[in-house]
């Protein structure tokens, strides 16, 4: 039996890299205050067809739905920021505090070409500051994701940032793009053609270069937006200036959800042979109301955490076994005596892996170099009858023997 097409399993030498980036993550979000939210992996389909948007590809081309047996159209959720909303709505999170800072970890699921990084199965980091309108909760989230990357020794990366203001603005804009791309519409790529009457500013992410070419001289979305938008985004600009957040202007940059507006940005990789996308987010004031809540603004964003963990090309496996320390043992006394040894690494959080074969002790040893383990407790027949213990550094392949009722001193010496 083979997985489906488009998962894929996160094995044990994996899985303490995902394990390391939620500690590291845990911790700078709780020194900003935000708390952690589990939503459902399934919703309501509606939740996304009136979230999300009807013309956007996630509902065209990716989602996973179904009718279950009570005849509901159920949907695996494509992506958290609905889903939060949602949780925001029908808990009623708006009657306990103004500002809701809340954040959250866990699969996704899309109907795209699987690729490395990215499967049909993927996962999400995302953070949501939900109740405030003001352009310090855009910048907040922004230098969070920054201080995320840093933290975990992302590569260069660059953050591209834009403002596709209002409802109003957009729609003048869209006027004016429709107008200037018809002129084009034959030489548009075939799913730009598809756009221009369902949603043309997704024709500005096209990857065609002959479409990239065409909007060279394309309206820009800027020129449309009225002093309230503009001075907003010159002020962010401003503060991530001062925080020394390196930033770029990407007026083409759009998202491709539709309950965006203002503020948009994505941190894109800048390894040109694979250049894609690490975070993306931005500002949704209207999407709580459109879910049926209150009028809510609130900005957020999201990391794929994949390619994130392919960027830093973390091997906590081998950093983790590194402290770790091998018990061997030889004969059943031996291997009573290792009992009151683990007890023992247990009580004072000393980590360790038990041989569990019938093995020589050369073998033994020679499985914990296999697991990059940095030093052997050793207990034999001799051991046991001198009440010692011995212990072998494999970096170096030297080897002592201690009393064995002062294991856990030498242990602790050894590990400052």
């Amino acid at each position: 039996m083979q997985t489906v097409r488009g998962t894929k399993d996160i094995l044990p030498n994996e899985i303490e890299a995902w394990q390391n980036l939620y500690k590291q993550v845990l911790k700078i979000l709780n020194l900003y205050n935000y708390y952690e939210i589990r939503t459902p992996i399934i919703e309501q389909t509606e939740l996304f067809l009136k979230g999300i948007g009807h013309t956007t590809d996630i509902i065209n081309k990716e989602m996973y739905s179904f009718t279950d047996q009570g005849r509901r159209n159920i949907t695996l959720r494509p992506e958290g920021t609905a889903s939060i909303a949602r949780s925001f709505i029908s808990n009623k999170l708006y009657q306990k505090n103004q500002i809701q800072r809340l954040w959250y970890m866990g699969p996704m699921f899309r109907y795209e070409r699987p690729q490395n990084g990215r499967q049909r199965q993927f996962h999400q980091l995302g953070i949501e500051c939900i109740g405030s309108s003001n352009v310090m909760a855009d910048v907040e989230v922004i230098q969070i994701a920054h201080s995320i990357l840093q933290q975990l020794k992302c590569p260069e990366y660059t953050l591209e940032i834009n403002s596709i203001g209002n409802q109003q603005e957009r729609t003048n804009y869209k006027d004016a793009l429709i107008k200037y791309i018809q002129l084009y519409k034959d030489d548009l790529d075939h799913d730009s053609q598809q756009r221009l009457n369902t949603n043309p500013l997704r024709i500005l992410d096209s990857k065609n270069k002959k479409t990239q070419d065409i909007l060279k001289d394309a309206p820009c979305l800027s020129k449309y937006l009225k002093k309230e938008s503009q001075e907003n985004f010159d002020l962010i600009c401003d503060y991530l200036m001062l925080l020394n957040i390196p930033y770029k202007i990407n007026t083409r940059l759009v998202r491709g959800l539709d309950y965006y507006s203002y503020t948009a940005f994505e941190i894109v990789n800048n390894n040109l042979d694979n250049q894609y996308t690490i975070c993306g987010g931005g500002r949704y004031n209207d999407l709580i109301q459109q879910l049926g809540g209150p009028y809510t603004p609130a900005v957020g964003w999201a990391i794929g955490i994949e390619r994130l963990l392919l960027l830093i090309n973390q091997n906590n496996n081998q950093i983790e076994n590194k402290n770790r320390f091998y018990i061997i043992t030889q004969g059943l006394k031996a291997q009573k005596k290792a009992w009151h040894l683990i007890s023992r690494l247990e009580t004072y959080n000393i980590k360790f892996n038990l041989d569990l074969s019938n093995n020589s002790f050369q073998k033994q040893i020679k499985k914990a170099n296999q697991y990059n383990i940095k030093c052997c407790l050793i207990l034999g027949e001799k051991e046991i009858e001198d009440h010692t213990i011995t212990i072998k550094w494999l970096a170096n392949y030297s080897q002592e023997t201690i009393c064995y009722k002062n294991i856990i001193t030498y242990i602790q010496k050894k590990l400052k």
